[in-house]
């Protein structure tokens, strides 16, 4: 058995009323809780994985005890996922667990530009945050601000947990006229696909 699988053996079996691995995991069900730590300090119950910021709980139907883990050992053990009492398939429960992930994840950017907005008092960074809330997304310009702002402020954040909306003819405009040094701020908000447009538009890479 190779270390991996030990560890999980070790933390499982002891909460579990089955005495093997596969029959142990069909004890064990998402339950909807999550947990964003905001920095990767925490461990997975399941297989000691350090450094996880995403905890998702999994609790046994019989012994009522429960885990915090990561979505991969969930998603590794086929522990059930649930959506409205149907058993969800391997497949959907990773849609599921994704999902729940980037909901994390624009929570987060709603936290950061929050705490800006209170650090601030600017009308700009106060349009930005409600554009946010309201698309999930940020246009090139309040990207700029916001991701200037953010660092000036030394507000913790992840940029590429933010989107960028280049979605209409007046945003990508505006980047092709933008300067370079203000295009990287928020250079690792775009995607792929927007860094290549932004290229062809005439910028570089920091």
């Amino acid at each position: 058995m190779d270390t991996y699988s030990l560890r999980v053996r070790e933390n499982i079996l002891p909460l579990s009323v089955a005495d093997t691995l596969p029959k142990a995991f069909e004890e064990w069900y998402f339950t909807e809780s999550v947990h964003d730590h905001e920095e990767p300090v925490e461990t997975c119950g399941l297989c000691d994985k350090e450094q996880i910021r995403y905890h998702f709980e999994i609790a046994n139907l019989f012994t009522k005890n429960t885990l915090w883990a990561g979505s991969h050992c969930i998603l590794q053990f086929d522990v059930s996922v649930f959506e409205e009492d149907r058993r969800l398939s391997p497949e959907e429960a990773k849609r599921k667990l994704d999902k729940l992930t980037t909901q994390m994840r624009q929570e987060a950017c709603i936290r950061a530009l929050r705490k800006l907005a209170e650090a601030e008092d600017s009308d700009i960074l106060t349009n930005a945050l409600h554009y946010y809330e309201l698309n999930k997304k940020l246009t090139p310009n309040f990207a700029f601000v916001v991701f200037w702002r953010l660092q000036k402020n030394r507000i913790d954040h992840n940029p590429s947990f933010f989107k960028i909306n280049l979605s209409k003819g007046k945003y990508v405009a505006d980047l092709r006229k933008m300067e370079t040094s203000r295009v990287h701020f928020f250079w690792h908000a775009l995607s792929a696909s927007q860094k290549k447009k932004a290229i062809a538009l005439g910028h570089r890479a920091p």
